[in-house]
């Protein structure tokens, strides 16, 4: 079955939100949408619904790659990233065009040649893990074919691998889809008030449609799944204290810091790996790992102190290049919900684990990671199950997608192309080419998008913001400077009739949206604070 989310849909939900559900999942993440698809797709009735809009929070701002985890490996987090390592394989099988393989460059300057067999004997392992064998050590010179632009000076040599990559956003998005195809539902914008109780058995939720004018709605639900992520454990009291991480990015043109391979690299400042790769035709760099500490209630952004720390690593990686912040088109920053150890370790050294606990009619989760979303939907599952008399369902793993064909289209699109599309779209990438006016199967200057990705999310991806089409459903905003205000006319003809959108509508969400986009995700300002941050 395919369904789209439609201009109007929201009319039908007093009947929606009308039924008694089996499961109602809070929190519109990679994690709930992953509870949503595994619940529904094992005969649940099964119900999300998510404050913001889907993806909002971290799951729209990772690191965007499907990795098993060096680091946990080196920290002792074997089982951890044995399970990392197969879920990413999973991916790379059931979702291509959406998860690609990424191959990674480390250069070794050789400086500790005990460090370099500990690492290649956690590639064997990781190897292992994957069940395949590469070749891992390059000398110097054939290095520097696989990255030209690293500094040279000491270079002994390199090792490579092989991870993957997403669109973190659109996996979200497709196993949205992919749950509806099952007969879930998915709400966005639409906030969780209170928990109903009778008793001390949760039954359900109050709801606020805060797109529709604050209307409130009581759900009623045989089982609550908190999967709010950071924000998780609001709700009910008993859970594990959390330790909110700030990880921050940065986007620059591909020409300017042009790779074939992602290049991981150890901070001069601090040791701690920092990496840089192509993604959506432009250069993602990344990361860094700090206490967050400015709440929940507003989006990250990236600090001073934190571009400094990413130019640093790059300027010292590439010399040749001359980079400088000018260079930046955009930067992001989200909050990691990651379990406090309750020591005083430095942020890189938490694991990053998912903890579960549960209360009478109610199952909270958070902690984790992208690549393991469908490994902690099972687990949560499995607490669920004692809480939902007459379902027995096995849990055993399935295909995390259904098989998609590639679209077709009337004129020649290069297959790399049509996998993307089939990928990202699933079974809704037909109707967006079927959808695209003259034109619009070109892509966007800059980006691996192409105009017709926005007429079709306007139309039919629940979109209620311009944020929501210009940072989630596409990813323009971090791709093009400004946010894509020098293609603002363009979109704006091509998305708002489909939005429904008056031009009094329009010019409001325009302007909301640059607002936005300057506070959270343009370079930070430069202060004579003194910042300590690494």
């Amino acid at each position: 079955m395919n369904r789209a989310w439609h201009a109007g849909w929201r009319a039908g939900l007093p009947d929606l939100v009308g039924r008694e559900w089996d499961v109602l999942v809070i929190g519109g993440g990679i994690t709930g949408a992953g509870i949503l698809l595994e619940a529904s797709r094992r005969g649940l009735r099964a119900l999300l619904v998510e404050g913001r809009d889907f993806s909002w929070g971290t799951s729209s701002r990772s690191s965007k790659l499907v990795h098993g985890g060096l680091r946990y490996l080196a920290q002792g987090h074997i089982k951890l990233t044995r399970e990392a390592v197969r879920e990413r394989e999973a991916l790379l099988r059931d979702a291509p065009g959406l998860v690609e393989p990424q191959r990674f460059a480390f250069p070794d300057y050789g400086k500790s040649l005990r460090k370099r067999r500990t690492m290649l004997a956690g590639l064997a392992l990781y190897d292992l893990f994957a069940g395949r064998r590469e070749r891992h050590w390059q000398d110097a010179d054939a290095f520097a074919l696989l990255a030209p632009n690293i500094a040279r000076t000491g270079l002994a040599g390199g090792m490579v691998y092989t991870d993957a990559k997403t669109d973190d956003a659109r996996l979200v998005l497709r196993t949205l889809v992919e749950a509806r195809s099952h007969g879930a539902e998915a709400v966005n914008y639409m906030t969780v008030c209170s928990l109903l109780k009778e008793g001390e058995q949760v039954v359900g939720a109050v709801l606020r449609d805060d797109a529709a004018g604050d209307c409130l709605f009581d759900v009623r639900a045989r089982l609550v799944i908190d999967a709010g992520g950071a924000w998780a454990g609001q709700l009910a009291t008993g859970g594990p204290r959390l330790r909110p991480l700030r990880g921050s990015h940065l986007l620059l043109p591909a020409w300017r810091l042009p790779l074939a391979q992602a290049v991981s690299l150890m901070h001069p400042a601090d040791g701690r790996p920092v990496f840089a790769f192509p993604w959506e035709g432009a250069t993602l760099v990344g990361t860094t790992d700090v206490d967050h500490r400015d709440g929940l209630s507003s989006e990250a952004a990236i600090t001073r102190a934190e571009l400094d720390y990413l130019m640093h690593a790059l300027q010292a990686q590439f010399p040749a290049l001359r980079l400088g912040e000018d260079d930046v088109i955009a930067t992001y920053a989200g909050v990691r919900p990651v379990l406090d150890s309750g020591a005083a370790d430095a942020p890189s050294k938490l694991g990053r684990e998912h903890a579960i606990w549960c209360g009478q009619g109610l199952v909270s989760v958070t902690g984790g990671k992208l690549t393991t979303f469908r490994a902690i939907a099972l687990d949560v599952l499995r607490q669920a199950r004692r809480q939902l008399p007459g379902w027995n369902d096995a849990l055993s793993p399935c295909p995390i997608y259904a098989p998609v064909a590639p679209p077709t289209a009337t004129r020649r699109m290069p297959a790399p192309l049509l996998r993307r599309l089939a990928g990202r779209h699933g079974p809704q990438a037909q109707a967006l080419v079927d959808a695209a006016c003259d034109g619009e199967l070109e892509h966007i200057p800059g980006t691996d998008t192409l105009w017709a990705e926005l007429r079709w999310a306007a139309r039919a991806e629940a979109v209620e913001h311009l944020d929501d089409l210009l940072l989630r459903r596409t990813r323009i905003g971090l791709l093009l400077r400004g946010g894509g205000a020098g293609h603002m006319e363009r979109i704006r003809a091509i998305c708002q009739a489909e939005l429904a959108w008056n031009d009094a509508r329009w010019e409001c969400e325009e302007a909301a949206y640059a607002a936005l986009w300057t506070r959270h995700y343009s370079l930070p300002p430069r202060t004579n604070t003194p910042q300590h941050e690494a």
